[in-house]
């Protein structure tokens, strides 16, 4: 009889709590933290969205705040090195990718952590943070985006602010939100007034200040 390809399942269970542990355990030193996504494709150096992504990380760090990214290129790595000169804690949740991607070069090795399972990173991106920054990226960051955004409209975790950064980019997305999802009554207008569209750092790290203040007793899980 052939072996049943999900006989080692049960045991699985045990790998996924390892994650979870290890991740927790190097993460509850962290402090209030916001997450940044975005895409690993873009250009490094010189570039619009990289540019933003390193100033608002700095201004954000300045807040006291932890910086946490994918660990990979493009816009996370400007998000890292704004934290770093800043003097922030720069994290990075990293993937296991087939085709091995290296982190980037400006995470603290204290706060370098890489993930088998998608799901279990995604809890760290959301519990430790006091609000997304969403810069322009592909599947991953759109996936990041909409899961935190269900998990605010469903009362799963507390809301906090989601920044979309990049207001060309976003702007057909959001109309089709409003226009053809909402008037359809398949979402409520409602569900994105946890939404801020800018391009200004300055903006954001003070929004996301007020937010910790008002909220800062609270956790996200």
């Amino acid at each position: 009889m052939e072996e049943n390809i999900y006989q080692q399942d049960p045991w699985r269970i045990f790998r996924i709590l390892a994650e979870f542990v290890e991740g927790f355990d190097k993460m509850l030193s962290i402090g209030p933290s916001v997450s940044f996504f975005g895409s690993s494709r873009i250009e490094t150096i010189d570039t619009p969205y990289y540019n933003l992504a390193n100033e608002i990380a700095k201004k954000v760090a300045q807040k006291g705040f932890s910086v946490i990214t994918g660990g990979g290129y493009g816009i996370m790595e400007a998000a890292n090195k704004g934290a770093q000169e800043a003097h922030g804690k720069s994290c990075g949740l990293c993937i296991n990718f087939i085709s091995q991607e290296h982190p980037n070069a400006y995470i603290d090795h204290d706060y370098l952590l890489k993930f088998r399972h998608f799901f279990v990173r995604k809890v760290m991106f959301v519990k430790y943070t006091q609000g997304f920054v969403v810069l322009p990226g592909g599947f991953g960051t759109l996936d990041e985006l909409f899961e935190s955004l269900t998990l605010i409209h469903t009362h799963k975790i507390n809301r906090f602010p989601i920044f979309l950064v990049g207001k060309s980019y976003w702007q057909g997305l959001l109309d089709w939100l409003k226009n053809t999802v909402a008037m359809q009554k398949n979402i409520s207008l409602e569900a994105l007034e946890s939404i801020i569209v800018t391009d200004d750092p300055d903006e954001i790290a003070n929004k996301i200040k007020e937010h910790y203040e008002k909220t800062k007793h609270l956790e996200n899980f």
